[in-house]
C-alpha cells in the first residue's frame, strides 16, 4: 500500500468499507461443547493450543466468537451464515478501499458478526488515519454498519457517513406517529407529540440503547389522535442514545453524495468477487485467526499488486501536434 500511496494512486479522502463471509478449513461436525474442550485438549494439539492462547491473550483483543460449541480443527472459527446461505463454519474479511483507485488501505479478520464489523471498521479507520496523517472526509457502506455506536464514532472524528441507518422494525413499519413527528425540547429535556401534549423523560435503557419519554393517562385519554399514536393508554417514546449521529446519516440521504458513494461502495463488492473467483479464496487454507489474518493481508497484496502494475503500465498520454 505505501507503494500506491506513493505513485499517487490512492488519495485516501473517500473510502468504503464491508465485509465478506469465507469458509474456515473446518467442518461443522468438527464442533464439541464448550465444557468438552478441556478433555479434547488431551488428545488434539489444536485444542490444547488454542486453551493455551486463549491463557495468553492479549486482553485488548476480543474473541471472535462465544458460542456454545467450539470446532476442534479451528477453535477460532465460528458457525455462522449469510445471505440466507446454509450455516458453515467461516471468519469474516474486512476491507477498506479507497474509493478512487480500488486500493485495499485496510484489512482485518473477525468472526462473521454485525457487531464486529462496525468494531473492524473502527480499527481499519483508525490504522489509515495514523499512517496517512489525515482522517478521511466520508465512509460509505452497507446498512449493517449504520448503527448508532458506529455513527457516532464518525462523527465524533468529523467524517461523514454514507450509508443507510439501521432502524428498527417499529420505526419504518409502524402504522403509529414516528419520533419524527416528535419535536425535541432541549431545555426541559422533553418532546411535545403532534397534538401538542408533553411527553417527559422517564429514565434510560441500557441494554437497548435508548433513552424514554412517557406520556401521561391524562393527557393521552382523551386526546383524539391517540389511535394514530398508540394503543396503550399513553405513548411511550423511545430515542437512540445516538439519534443525532442516527439523523444526520438519515439527512444524508436525500443528497446526490450519499447516491455517488453508494455506487462507488460497488468496487469493495467487486473486489470480494475477484478475491473469490479468480484468486480462489472461497475457503481458507489456514487455520486459527492469527493464519487468516495472514491469508487475507496477502490476497489483498496480490489485488493491491495487481492495480499497481496496471496503473505503471499505463501509456504515456502522447503530446497533441500543433496545427497551424
Amino acid at each position: 500500500m505505501a507503494q500506491c500511496l506513493a505513485v499517487g494512486l490512492v488519495r485516501g479522502d473517500k473510502l468504503s468499507v464491508d465485509g465478506t463471509f469465507v469458509e474456515a478449513n473446518a467442518s461443522k461436525e468438527s464442533r464439541i461443547p464448550r465444557e468438552q474442550l478441556m478433555g479434547a485438549a488431551q488428545v488434539n494439539r489444536t485444542v490444547r493450543e488454542y486453551l493455551a492462547g486463549l491463557e495468553m491473550q492479549n486482553p485488548v483483543e476480543e474473541p471472535t466468537h462465544s458460542q456454545d460449541k467450539v470446532s476442534t480443527t479451528d477453535p477460532d472459527s465460528t458457525y455462522a451464515t449469510k445471505g440466507g446461505t446454509p450455516a458453515r463454519m467461516g471468519y469474516y474479511d474486512n476491507y477498506l478501499v479507497d474509493n478512487h483507485s480500488c486500493i485495499v488501505v485496510g484489512v482485518q479478520a473477525t468472526g462473521p458478526r454485525l457487531s464486529e464489523e462496525s468494531r473492524a471498521a473502527e480499527h481499519m479507520i483508525a490504522r489509515f488515519t495514523q499512517w496517512q496523517g489525515r482522517k478521511p472526509q466520508s465512509i460509505a457502506a452497507d446498512a449493517s454498519y449504520g448503527n448508532g455506536e458506529f455513527l457516532q464514532w464518525l462523527m465524533d472524528r468529523e467524517i461523514t457517513p454514507y450509508m443507510p441507518t439501521r432502524d428498527a422494525v417499529g420505526r419504518t413499519r409502524s402504522p403509529f406517529c414516528s419520533p419524527d413527528c416528535f419535536t425535541y425540547l432541549p431545555d426541559s429535556n422533553s418532546y411535545i407529540c403532534p397534538a401538542g401534549q408533553q411527553l417527559n423523560y422517564g429514565g434510560r435503557n441500557e441494554g437497548n440503547r435508548t433513552f424514554g419519554y412517557i406520556g401521561t393517562r391524562k393527557k393521552c385519554g382523551p386526546c383524539q389522535q391517540r389511535s394514530q399514536c398508540t394503543t396503550g393508554p399513553f405513548r411511550y417514546l423511545a430515542i437512540h442514545m445516538n439519534e443525532a449521529a442516527r439523523q444526520r446519516a438519515r439527512d444524508l440521504r436525500t443528497t446526490r453524495e450519499f447516491e455517488h458513494a453508494q455506487r462507488q461502495r460497488k468496487k469493495v463488492e467487486a473486489l470480494f468477487a475477484e478475491l473469490k473467483s479468480h484468486i480462489g479464496l472461497r475457503r481458507l487454507r489456514l487455520r486459527r485467526l492469527k493464519f487468516v489474518r495472514e491469508q487475507f493481508f496477502l490476497a489483498a497484496t496480490a489485488q493491491n499488486i495487481k492495480r499497481l502494475v496496471r496503473f505503471l503500465s499505463r501509456p504515456a498520454t502522447p503530446p497533441v501536434p500543433a496545427t497551424v
